[in-house]
């Protein structure tokens, strides 16, 4: 009986073969996920940059219902000096942005500390998807709501943020007490700038000094603003309804991202400044100087509103008198210059 041999050679991979498609794909995942991650970087930027917007189209609502644009807060300092309770920018556009369920429940005529309407509510609207810090809620103290924080801040000058004594605003588009219609905007409206990007708790120093009433030019002489004053926070822009500049407000005092160090509890931090809260200026009435820096989570660069409702995106690198002429509503400067 004959008898046939068959020989049938085994399906599969060898280690070697294996190793190599390992190797494949690792390759290929290493150039694909930088891709995925701007991508995705890209995505969360063209969200940030319709919400500023969406704000400069309810601050042009604003004005044209009020027939001026919003103050940074309104208080009376005669009678209510020290008050931490009046409304900023971001809660005065409330009715003029699609928040209207919100809107409907707050009272602009009354302190916003009291109002639990707002209490962990999370406003899209308020909030950069590149800032992880803004998922972070802000308990601002017994009694009171509970916040997320804002990363947007509202143009109140170059410096000089208010002086109570006088009542006298500085050079941006908002401050405290304000009336502004757009045909006070001399320098145009595409050429001013409204809303600009910030970071979620913001570590700054306030009430106290300044080292010096004259700007700062430098990095070094910044940082020794940053110095002059004692209390230490790392709270800034926690708060949106409040109007003061720490929490709703930016100054175009140096570029955007400028680092302006300080130590914080023993770690060296990027601080921004407050001399003296708008209306709390002790008995002597001193005025408020602020270096509050537009600061961005996307890198190189941050994103700015125009009070012509555009948005632009900034680089770091963009020289300091151009910037501060963008910030300041009448001062005969141009983009260009």
């Amino acid at each position: 009986m004959r008898s046939f041999r068959t020989d049938r050679r085994l399906a599969g991979f060898t280690l070697v073969e294996l190793l190599v498609v390992i190797a494949i794909i690792g390759v290929l995942v290493a150039l694909l996920l930088p891709a995925v991650q701007a991508a995705r970087e890209a995505a969360r930027r063209n969200s940030c940059k319709n919400n500023l917007k969406q704000l400069g189209l309810a601050s042009l609502n604003y004005e044209s219902s009020k027939k001026h644009l919003p103050p940074s807060v309104q208080f009376d300092y005669a009678t209510t000096p020290g008050s931490n309770i009046g409304w900023g920018v971001h809660g005065q556009l409330m009715p003029y942005m699609e928040q209207q369920a919100v809107s409907n429940l707050i009272k602009l005529d009354q302190p916003w500390n009291g109002q639990m309407a707002i209490s962990n509510v999370r406003i899209p609207g308020f909030q950069c998807p590149s800032d992880t810090r803004s998922e972070e809620v802000r308990d601002t103290g017994a009694g009171q709501p509970f916040l997320y924080p804002t990363n947007y801040g509202f143009n109140m000058g170059t410096w000089m943020v208010y002086d109570p004594t006088t009542h006298t605003g500085g050079d941006g588009v908002f401050y405290p007490n304000s009336d502004l219609p757009l045909s006070r905007v001399l320098d145009g409206t595409s050429n001013t700038l409204l809303s600009g990007e910030v970071k979620a708790w913001q570590p700054y120093t306030r009430d106290g000094g300044p080292a010096s009433t004259t700007i700062p030019n430098t990095v070094a002489e910044a940082t020794a603003q940053v110095a002059s004053a004692g209390d230490k926070k790392d709270t800034g822009h926690t708060e949106w309804p409040h109007g003061r500049v720490h929490h709703s407000g930016i100054t175009a005092t140096m570029t955007p991202n400028t680092a302006t160090p300080f130590d914080l509890n023993g770690v060296q931090v990027d601080g921004d400044f407050n001399s003296w809260q708008e209306g709390k200026g002790g008995a002597a009435g001193s005025p408020t100087y602020a270096m509050v820096t537009v600061r961005s989570n996307h890198a190189g660069q941050a994103q700015v509103g125009m009070v012509d409702g555009s948005v632009q995106s900034i680089n770091d690198g963009i020289d300091l008198l151009v910037w501060r002429g963008m910030a300041t509503r009448d001062g005969g400067e141009t983009a260009s210059q």
